[in-house]
């Protein structure tokens, strides 16, 4: 009897034994996990404004920025930028669809039958874009009107007051990229890789905000951007608008790296720290460095 209870009392300390190792070996998986980073699951871009975030997909924050920036190329004024976002928003989430409402499509949801333009045409976002401002214009007063009511002058939309609903997130896009609310646009990405395809980064630019090929220089996968060019009378505007919009098309682009008045955002630390060297870039100058895809 004494052998047998010797022997259950030592397997006993043996299991006791092996639990506390595995509740130890559990620990210490779960202390490593959490001392790292944790891991992107989705990717998204988020502008701040009066300490409020909206978050846009990398697609909506590519759209928003051709948006914005072709306010910009008319020379209109942000609030027209904001205008062209809520209605976006409202008519395709600011995705470029090729269904809708009866014979609607694109990013505004334009109609061929109502004289918006051909199938082809309206699923062109540069064109689309340029055909909703050029229908604002044509709105008497629209600089002072209600966002909801110019956008409804122009749309003629069957939900007139739905648009309002965006200002918010509308009036916050806007804002970081024109440039008014410096280092407040981010973007969380995976890395760059050959199914990304990326888009060539000066042709975009000029693209979206009228930057001409020779205000950008490049060496290989650096592009060094004279923002200067664009009608700002704020170097500093001119700066932002710039950089924003870099990092708002840098799942398109392939951009990893923005900086910008001795601030730098990167994919890796996914938002605005100070440059660690001694001499940041002047204002007026935007350098964005593309990545190498990844298998």
């Amino acid at each position: 009897m004494t052998g047998r209870r010797r022997s259950a009392a030592g397997s006993a300390v043996a299991v006791v034994v092996i639990l506390a190792v595995g509740v130890a070996a559990v620990a210490g998986v779960i202390w490593y996990l959490s001392t790292r980073e944790p891991a992107l699951t989705r990717e998204r871009c988020t502008a701040v404004l009066d300490g409020t975030a909206w978050e846009l997909s990398p697609v909506q924050a590519q759209n928003a920025a051709l948006v914005v920036g072709t306010s910009v190329q008319r020379g209109l004024p942000a609030r027209a930028g904001t205008i062209g976002v809520a209605t976006g928003m409202q008519e395709s989430r600011l995705v470029n669809i090729d269904y809708g409402d009866r014979d609607s499509l694109g990013l505004f949801q334009q109609r061929p039958s109502q004289g918006w333009g051909t199938t082809t045409e309206i699923m062109d976002p540069v064109y689309a874009t340029n055909a909703f401002y050029a229908g604002l214009e044509r709105v008497d007063g629209w600089r002072d009107l209600e966002i909801t009511v110019a956008a409804q002058a122009v749309q003629r939309s069957a939900f007139p007051e739905a648009y309002a609903q965006h200002e918010p997130l509308a009036r916050t896009w806007a804002s970081s990229l024109t440039g008014h609310s410096p280092g407040s646009l981010t973007c969380e990405l995976f890395a760059v890789s050959a199914e990304d395809e990326p888009v060539d980064l000066p042709a975009r630019l000029e693209r979206d905000l009228g930057v001409p090929a020779d205000a950008v220089s490049s060496d290989g996968p650096l592009s060094q951007i004279d923002a200067g060019v664009l009608p700002f009378e704020s170097a500093e505007r001119s700066t932002w608008a710039v950089a924003h919009w870099a990092v708002a098309t840098a799942k398109a682009t392939g951009a990893v790296e923005v900086r910008a008045e001795g601030l730098v955002w990167t994919r890796e630390s996914t938002v605005w720290a100070p440059v660690d060297r001694s001499d940041p870039l002047d204002v007026g100058t935007v350098t964005v460095t593309t990545g190498t895809p990844t298998p």
